[in-house]
């Protein structure tokens, strides 16, 4: 498939800030629980908030730059019984506004117990709101997933794998993300955001490496023969049989040669897991407000190659009869 890159950082983008904000909430649960100290509401919560909110909406108008027509993109939520996508457009800012209203919560100080459970645990609208808001992040990764899951003729993406990246390769980057942010700020549980990141990339590798493991051994289901409907043991494709690019294969081919994208590969290797991991370990050892920050920016730059490589490994079946171009 050919990669576009407004689809490239609309899924990278909200992955950032769906896991940021799951960092956050994540805290302040093992704070309430005594497992943490807790950080400053109004400095940590609501900024950590903003920043979230900040990817989401970045993620958001990126994916106006793969519209046709972007004042129909409201069409879009018309098939949200029957459509993945549809569902993630709903999903969207439904999360960005839970995660603005649970910073601005704890921005504007509004973070008075509203009853206590059995006596030791306060509940406050902060903590209301967070569990609403985790729950549509959740339900946000699945949906975004599961717009390339669900498509079944595509085999290197229909598959739990595909899912399970999305939700962990998003929370790693949030986590890392999060344990600079705290790092930076001077406040917040930085080494339980860099435990946690790191935790979270190690599960994310063990997935996305199963899944190169199992695209590498899929079989095609179709042949050239059955591509044209022509049973002769040989047959040789000589010409595109158009006399210029055509949709079919500008849209579902990425162009790229072998060598490129083995290049892609092990660099996303390398940029999402290895390098992250090593960063933060080091983190741990000289307490530098930068490593965290680095950490981020590297696995960042390897998930915008991973999720290149994600749509350009998914091969189309037409590809079978534009080989020629391919």
């Amino acid at each position: 498939m050919h990669p576009a890159f407004s689809v490239i950082l609309l899924t990278t983008l909200i992955g950032v800030g769906q896991g940021l904000f799951l960092a956050i909430y994540t805290s302040q649960l093992y704070a309430l629980a005594r497992l943490l100290p807790m950080p400053d509401h109004q400095r940590f919560f609501a900024l950590g908030s903003a920043v979230a909110v900040g990817f989401l909406v970045l993620g958001l108008f990126a994916s106006f730059f793969h519209l046709g027509r972007p004042e129909r993109a409201w069409r879009s939520a018309a098939r949200w019984r029957t459509s993945w996508l549809s569902r993630e457009v709903i999903l969207l800012p439904l999360v960005v506004m839970l995660v603005a209203a649970y910073g601005l919560i704890h921005g504007l100080g509004w973070t008075r117990p509203l009853f206590v459970i059995r006596g030791a645990l306060p509940v406050d609208a902060s903590l209301l709101v967070g569990a609403l808001a985790t729950v549509a992040v959740f339900a946000l990764f699945v949906a975004t997933g599961m717009i390339y899951a669900s498509i079944r003729f595509l085999r290197e993406w229909a598959s739990p794998l595909t899912v399970f990246n999305f939700i962990l390769l998003g929370g790693a980057s949030g986590f890392t993300l999060a344990a600079a942010f705290s790092a930076w700020v001077g406040s917040g549980p930085t080494r339980f955001y860099g435990t946690w990141a790191v935790i979270l990339t190690v599960a994310g590798a063990v997935t996305r490496l199963a899944s190169l493991y199992r695209n590498a051994r899929l079989a095609p289901k179709s042949t050239l023969q059955s591509a044209i409907g022509v049973r002769h043991p040989r047959i040789r494709q000589i010409t595109q049989g158009a006399m210029g690019r055509t949709f079919n294969n500008r849209e579902f081919f990425h162009g790229a040669s072998p060598r490129t994208i083995a290049a892609v590969r092990w660099f996303f290797l390398l940029a999402v897991f290895a390098i992250p991991v090593a960063l933060l370990a080091t983190a741990y050892v000289l307490s530098s407000v930068w490593i965290p920050a680095a950490a981020f920016a590297v696995q960042y730059a390897g998930l915008v190659a991973e999720r290149w490589y994600f749509f350009a490994d998914a091969r189309h079946p037409q590809n079978l009869y534009y080989q020629q171009v391919a």
